[in-house]
């Protein structure tokens, strides 16, 4: 362009300086056309590749936990800082337990009088274990046996009444004795009521005092409840991890008060990360559980990080249009950070056709960050934004910007201009 632009200003001048003399003007020759700039072209080559879409994501942690406090107190001890790695169940925070062993203390000595109050009752009535039976209560078996044996007397004195009954008949005994036998028999079966109502008293306190044991059983379940409140109550005052990870934040210090509500730390679990890749909704229907997914970070320009896409949101958002793609990858040298901002491709089922042109005939403009080509149309030179994909040794795979039959130039770019004429060699 600079050289036609100089070559048109020197034709004018020389008109201009011929139209200004006295004699005659002289004729003068029309400019010479530019002369075509030289370049090296090759086609726009077409191979089966892969099938696949690029998107861009955040990194987050598999897990991420802002541990709270199950107990307030004060903050006695902070055994971890950030960034240290912690395994689950190490201990994170220490908070004041002084009152909590307290209570403790109390609940055990509640227990203990709990039990010696129920085996003393138990004791009373002779009861261990086992179904209740209240004949088996030492007193209400006293009084069951002579229950038995005044019944066997009574029996006894009336068997006694009813042979005098039948002697008096026949005239072999006074009617007097049979008035003793009978007066006998009467007796006999007074005494056996009345060891029969004793029998069945001893009975009624013997199912009494069981009541008392189940009363006095419910209270020590009652205080082991306590005890067991207590025992967690100090326990709670020692924070731990929750499960293996890195210690991302430690917000508190010793000597601080906190509540049920204040963080105690944020643990986040790193061994494994998800790619949280924003999608639009049209590729809804190629994207599925289980496509390879190859992420580029800027902190590794020259490392391939490769996962699995691992769920794909049901719901497409309705002001974005984009739902949300969901790959997990292995980081098991931590590397990756949750955080990151990624790059990456989602290969799927099958292949298409890719563009491809030879790597020096891309140029990378640094003022918009966009890549080049200089397409050959009909001696012209035609500019090409596209954009780029994979690329190998000698090749680079052209996504947009360019179609299959085309011819690119490979050298001498930076002369080249939209329109400017050229010859291939």
């Amino acid at each position: 362009m600079t050289r036609m632009l100089c070559a048109l200003a020197a034709a004018l001048l020389s008109v201009a300086l011929s139209g200004c003399g006295n004699g005659p003007a002289v004729q003068t020759s029309r400019p010479e056309a530019p002369k075509a700039i030289v370049v090296s072209t090759a086609p726009v080559t077409t191979r089966h590749v892969q099938a696949d879409f690029q998107e861009t994501g955040t990194f987050m942690a598999d897990e991420s936990s802002d541990v709270a406090p199950p107990v307030a107190g004060r903050v006695v001890a902070t055994p971890v800082n950030a960034g240290d790695r912690v395994k689950q169940g190490q201990v994170i925070c220490e908070l004041d337990h002084r009152d909590a062993q307290l209570k403790l203390d109390q609940a055990r000595a509640q227990l203990q009088e709990a039990t010696a109050a129920l085996r003393q009752v138990q004791s009373r009535i002779g009861w261990s274990s086992g179904t209740f039976d209240p004949n088996q209560v030492p007193e209400v078996a006293a009084a069951r046996a002579n229950y038995q044996s005044a019944q066997a007397q009574a029996k006894m004195a009336a068997a006694d009444s009813q042979r005098y009954a039948n002697l008096v008949a026949t005239g072999d005994v006074s009617h007097s004795a049979f008035e003793k036998a009978h007066t006998q028999q009467e007796t006999a079966e007074a005494q056996a009521n009345a060891a029969r109502q004793q029998y069945e008293a001893a009975a009624n306190a013997a199912r009494q005092s069981y009541e008392v044991i189940s009363t006095s059983q419910a209270s020590l379940e009652g205080v082991k409840a306590q005890l067991a409140q207590a025992e967690k109550a100090l326990a709670d005052t020692i924070i731990r991890a929750p499960f293996d990870g890195f210690v991302a934040a430690r917000p508190v210090a010793a000597g601080e008060y906190v509540a049920l509500t204040n963080k105690i730390a944020t643990i986040v679990k790193t061994g494994t990360l998800k790619l949280y890749l924003q999608t639009p909704e049209q590729r809804a229907a190629v994207a599925h559980v289980g496509d390879t997914v190859f992420a580029h970070v800027s902190a590794y320009p020259a490392r391939e990080f490769q996962g699995k896409v691992s769920a794909v949101n049901p719901s497409v958002d309705s002001n974005s249009r984009v739902f949300i793609l969901e790959a997990k990858f292995s980081n098991t040298d931590n590397a990756l950070k949750p955080g990151m901002f990624a790059t990456a491709r989602v290969l799927l089922p099958g292949g298409v056709e890719g563009l491809f042109v030879a790597k020096s005939a891309v140029i990378r403009d640094k003022t918009t960050d966009s890549h080049e080509v200089w397409a050959i149309q009909n001696g012209k030179a035609r500019l090409r934004i596209v954009t780029v994909g994979d690329a190998d040794e000698t090749d680079v795979r052209i996504l947009t910007g360019l179609n299959a039959n085309e011819t690119i130039a490979l050298n001498n770019q930076a002369e080249l201009f939209d329109g400017a004429a050229v010859s291939s060699r």
